[in-house]
């Protein structure tokens, strides 16, 4: 009889013995040796052995080399791992191969390569000694070389993987807020891949401190001089054995140690932060001026310069600003707005308005801009320098500081004391409605309130020019209304000009003074949110605004559309123009039946979707004798219709709600 045995549910399935078997004699292989050091190994002599003098100063030498390596290693190593994970360059597979050389080359090689390139007829050891007196070989500097030599790799590509995954979003955000190069790697990049440094460190200083074959190469076996502890155990296994095995178990034990404090992290990549459970979202948006604690409105703090009571620049009554810009490149067009001007940039992905707000940073090198704030021209100015504030779609907030310090950071980075720093910080954390949240870091905010501090961080850095990315989209409808009502009562006191890179026509409409719209990297439209409503010259942005959008050319019934068809319209343009149609959802009359009656524009078609917008349905209909068409009923003509998917159904729509607009 056969038995069947179930697995309990939830487990993978049945390992394979075929791959079960040689991982297992795997391990084996690897353990063995170690089983063997702790078998062999003379307990009651063990502290005997370790406490011997030869073997103390062999360990005191071996501490200080592997130290120094390991403070070589950081100074030249660090650099290079940034130039690798940053900076394009040719010949860069080859400097990285370079690196890896010493983790892949016999050690006594290393060892023979120091001494022809260091040693007393090498090529630079006799210029060394003639010049400055050093003698590398049979020294502890040539041992410290050599451990440099062959442990500094360790480290390189620790951090660079580290560094390969930071995204440059963050140091790109912390130069728009005026931090230097060098600011930025030491307060913003170093931080955030602070594992990856660490662990790297720990391997390199480990693998400095086993150091054998290169070392006794090149620096020879000095007791006192070079004699580390791997070439004291060397010695030991020829004259005590037993000796050596207890040195050895403790070389063992540091290694086994610095692995299990890493758990396996060698890679170092950016440890993503624990994300804490965020605060819940503030109901009412606070009013304008007034912090946590009803009617306590923060003073503003006085920048550099600014004589107290007196507005700072970027705060309402500050500075004003006007833009003049002409970019060139992937993107091109020439952009001039007024003090207090808020533009939102819309148009389809790969319309250019990513690159267009990178230009005006001087991010990329797919576009070049011309920029001119007030009377300044900063186009030849490095990012940190043009007082153009960027806030990414993600807000970018450092996960290494508090809301606070992220705020100050655009002030501390522009020579503001500290304390006033923090003082302003606080204050625009009230205007905005988080100064109750100055303590957390990032990972403890919602989506809402990191927005709001990033917002108040691009603003607390008193910028000249404002660029947001999409601030809102990754937020809820509730809280993109608070966030957006905030956005608003603050950009209308900003003395720059701020754009708006958005999807939301919501947002376009609420915020901005203009619209902008992009296509391939050109200027489509540039006019006032009514008039971009009323007259969309782009299928996108029609879409984007809710409306059905068919471009076609003019002739003396309407327009003969692109997709196949013409489109009857009450006051068509002249024919041959190019024109696009726009036709509102609402406009589109639904039947199961062909209708009789007015309607020129009649379709059969199939139902493809039904969707809910808000109290209504908006329903897609296909045919192939018109393009794709959006109608919008009520749930109980929907019902009385029997809409649903596959549903054959009647379009129609009257010349007279056709709206054609010339492009």
């Amino acid at each position: 009889m056969t038995r069947l045995r179930v697995r309990p549910a939830g487990h993978g399935p049945r390992t394979p013995i075929v791959l079960a078997v040689p991982a297992l004699l795997a391990v084996a292989f690897l353990v063995l040796p170690l089983v063997g050091v702790l078998t062999r190994t003379e307990w009651g002599a063990f502290g005997a052995h370790l406490t011997d003098p030869g073997t103390v100063q062999a360990l005191k030498l071996s501490l200080v080399v592997s130290f120094w390596a390991l403070g070589l290693s950081l100074l030249l190593g660090v650099p290079l791992a940034w130039l690798l994970a940053r900076v394009p360059f040719r010949g860069k597979a080859l400097v990285r191969s370079l690196v890896l050389l010493p983790m892949v080359l016999p050690p006594t090689v290393g060892g023979v390569a120091l001494l022809l390139a260091f040693g007393r007829r090498g090529l630079l050891g006799p210029w060394l000694e003639s010049t400055f007196g050093i003698t590398l070989p049979f020294h502890t500097s040539g041992a410290v070389l050599a451990a440099t030599f062959v442990a500094m790799p360790f480290l390189v590509i620790s951090l660079e993987g580290a560094l390969g995954g930071l995204r440059p979003r963050y140091e790109e955000t912390a130069a728009s807020l005026g931090a230097s190069p060098v600011r930025v790697f030491f307060t913003v990049t170093l931080p955030m891949v602070a594992p990856g440094l660490l662990a790297g460190a720990a391997l390199t200083w480990a693998r400095a401190l086993g150091e054998f074959g290169a070392t006794i190469t090149f620096a020879g076996n000095l007791p006192g001089t070079t004699q580390t502890l791997p070439l004291h155990v060397y010695l030991l296994l020829q004259e005590e054995p037993e000796a050596a095995t207890s040195v050895s178990l403790l070389l063992l034990a540091i290694a086994m140690a610095v692995l299990v404090a890493l758990r396996g992290r060698w890679t170092g990549t950016p440890s993503s932060p624990r994300r804490a459970a965020p605060a819940p979202e503030p109901g009412p948006e606070p009013v304008a001026g007034v912090g946590p604690v009803a009617g306590s409105a923060p003073t503003p703090v006085p920048g550099p310069g600014t004589a107290a009571g007196e507005p700072a620049a970027g705060e309402p009554g500050g500075g004003r600003w006007a833009l003049h810009a002409e970019v060139d490149g992937f993107t091109e067009l020439a952009l001039d707005a007024d003090p207090g001007t808020t533009i939102a940039v819309v148009g389809p992905n790969g319309a250019g308005k990513t690159t267009l707000l990178r230009a005006l940073l001087g991010l990329t090198p797919r576009a070049h801009a011309t920029l001119r704030l007030g009377d300044a021209d900063v186009t030849t100015l490095p990012p940190h320098r043009r007082q153009v504030a960027w806030v990414p779609q993600d807000g970018a907030l450092f996960p290494h500081l508090s809301a606070l310090s992220n705020t100050a950071y655009g002030l501390r980075a522009g020579g503001v004391p500290r304390a006033e720093a923090r003082r302003a910080a606080q204050a625009w954390l009230d205007r905005l409605g988080v100064g109750h949240l100055a303590h957390r870091r990032p990972a403890q905010l919602s989506g809402g309130q990191a927005q709001r501090v990033a917002l108040a961080r691009a603003l607390a850095a008193r910028p000249r020019l404002l660029l947001l990315d999409e601030p809102l989209a990754a937020l809820d409808q509730t809280t993109r209304a608070h966030v957006r009502h905030t956005l608003r009562t603050h950009l209308a006191g900003f003395g720059g000009v701020c754009l708006i890179v958005t999807h939301d026509p919501v947002e376009a409409v609420s915020l901005a003074d203009r619209v902008l719209v992009l296509e391939d990297g050109r200027t489509l439209q540039d006019a006032s949110p009514a008039e971009v409503s009323r007259h969309p010259r782009s299928p996108w942005v029609a879409r984007m605004l809710g409306s059905n959008a068919w471009p076609g050319s003019a002739n003396d019934e309407g327009l003969a559309l692109d997709g196949g068809g013409t489109l009857v319209a009450a006051e068509p343009p002249p024919p041959g123009t190019r024109a696009l149609a726009i036709i509102a959802p609402e406009a589109v009359a639904v039947h199961r039946e062909k209708p009789g009656g007015s309607p020129r524009n009649v379709w059969p078609g199939t139902v493809r979707e039904v969707t809910a917008s808000g109290s209504r349905l908006r329903v897609l209909v296909t045919s192939d004798r018109a393009p794709d068409l959006v109608a919008e009923i009520t749930p109980q003509a929907a019902a009385e219709l029997g809409l649903a998917d596959g549903v054959p159904v009647w379009t129609g729509v009257k010349a007279t709600e056709v709206t054609v607009v010339p492009l």
